[in-house]
């Protein structure tokens, strides 16, 4: 049975799900494979989500790097089979607002615009393997979710 509820996948799984680190990418690639089988039929990721995919996947030590030409197809293919969301105009300030006020520092700010865009974006799972990143989400009822334990869910 498909799994209907709206899954967010942060940029951990989707590396690790389209390059092969080895048996630490086993559960991602399984879950990117649930995307396509149609097992998770709402996926969705963050248009950061893909500029951080683009920029860690062309910088990533010889043997796993991907040409940029590489990581663009992938992207085509994450843009044609996952929505990507951003934050609407109207909730950019108040999204600096918030994180002003709970302290949000340095680059703690990009993880923290994640895991907004992945909250504004109804997800119900979010799929990462840095769950702390979104402990914020957990607050709301979005269920934080590693890859293996997301496809115990299927």
């Amino acid at each position: 049975m498909a799994l209907v509820i709206p899954v967010f996948f942060d940029t951990t799984v989707l590396l690790a799900g389209y390059i092969d680190f080895g048996e630490s990418s086993i559960h991602a690639q399984k879950v990117i494979d649930a995307v396509f089988d149609g097992d998770i039929v709402n996926a969705r990721t963050a248009w950061h989500c893909c500029l951080e995919f683009y920029a860690v996947s062309t910088r990533l030590p010889a043997g796993y790097r991907l040409s940029p030409k590489q990581a663009c197809r992938i992207l085509m293919e994450i843009d044609s089979s996952f929505r990507v969301e951003q934050l609407p105009h109207e909730a950019r300030l108040r999204f600096f607002e918030a994180a002003a006020n709970e302290r949000v520092a340095g680059g703690r700010v990009y993880d923290a615009h994640i895991a907004e865009i992945a909250g504004h974006a109804g997800a119900g799972i979010v799929a990462t393997d840095n769950r702390r990143h979104f402990t914020t989400l957990m607050k709301r009822g979005v269920r934080i979710l590693r890859p293996e334990e997301l496809l115990a869910e299927l």
